[in-house]
């Protein structure tokens, strides 16, 4: 059987930006199709990182609920066309940019200016209408991240003045895959498996399929490197160590006993079981006040509870 390898299949580009690919995993073991392709989908969807507009400070708004003399969006419809704006960065520190027009105008995502590090895949999705001579400066903040983030979970304070963005970070719009049984001439089988991923266009679908494989490559390696065997043995050490009797560390109050009984207990500091059974009988009835009674209920309670009898 021949060696598992990959290749594309298909790449092509959407009219709305999205990037499509499809790949081509072959001569798996049986089984091997559905655990590369569940792996690989899992890390599309939930580890690969990105950059989003988190927030924004507009100059003279103070609030979401506020309106931009001469611009035809209230901030509401402004912070949701912010949200689709595609942006692909070099680096995973928070970034900053501005945007300084003056109307009449039509505000699209390429009039923002941008640090070096940063570019907009969409450069002309629209943001807003200026339709007044009136001049509108947006201040923007850009942080990496994975997943979705909600506006109340940025590292953004509110002294900062910036109106929060929920972001949406992930690069990947979708995942598929199938897997295949091939036979050969001799009968015998392997697995192939198809895997379709479309991207936002900050990254290309090999280069997401790379970096979700070098994320499991990454993880599997450090598990191995984590001098496991070693931590084995000193977990082994430890559990040999500790008492075996499981009942050693259970408190006395456990046991419900009589307000006599317990009480000649503490007295003696005898606070768990394990101090308990450092007493034979006869010296446990030589204590203050505990009596041949008071014995029997503790011999009792022992032997019906946790199955224990002093000898």
């Amino acid at each position: 059987m021949n060696h598992p390898y990959i290749k594309c299949l298909k790449s092509e580009k959407t009219e709305s930006g999205i990037l499509f690919g499809q790949f081509l995993v072959n001569s798996l073991r049986t089984g091997q199709g559905l655990t590369i392709g569940n792996l690989l989908r899992r890390v599309l969807l939930g580890d690969l990182g990105g950059t989003s507009i988190t927030g924004i400070r507009i100059a003279g708004i103070r609030d979401e609920f506020s309106v931009i003399i001469g611009v035809r969006e209230d901030i509401l419809e402004i912070l949701l066309n912010l949200k689709g704006i595609v942006l692909k960065s070099k680096t995973t520190e928070p970034q900053f940019g501005r945007l300084k027009i003056q109307g009449p105008a039509i505000i699209t995502a390429s009039l923002i200016q941008l640090p070096a590090d940063l570019t907009i895949v969409n450069p002309n999705h629209y943001i807003a209408t200026i339709s007044t001579s009136n001049i509108v400066e947006i201040e923007f903040r850009f942080e990496y991240g994975t997943g979705y983030q909600l506006a109340g979970q940025s590292i953004l304070t509110k002294s900062d003045d910036f109106l929060q963005i929920d972001a949406i970070f992930m690069p990947i719009k979708k995942v598929d895959f199938k897997v295949e049984t091939v036979y050969d001439n001799s009968n015998n089988s392997s697995e192939r498996l198809i895997l379709d991923v479309w991207t936002n266009g900050s990254l290309t679908p090999e280069e997401a399929i790379y970096q979700a494989t070098e994320s499991v490559i990454e993880l599997l390696r450090r598990l191995v490197d984590n001098n496991f065997a070693t931590r084995l043995s000193e977990s082994s050490e430890k559990r040999s160590s500790l008492p075996i009797d499981p009942y050693t560390n259970i408190a006395i109050e456990e046991l419900q006993l009589s307000v006599r009984a317990y009480n000649c207990l503490k007295r003696a500091q005898i606070n768990t079981i394990g101090d308990l059974l450092e007493y034979s009988p006869e010296k446990l009835q030589q204590l203050k006040n505990f009596g041949r009674k008071s014995a029997d209920e503790v011999f009792i309670t022992l032997k019906t509870k946790l199955g224990i009898i002093l000898k």
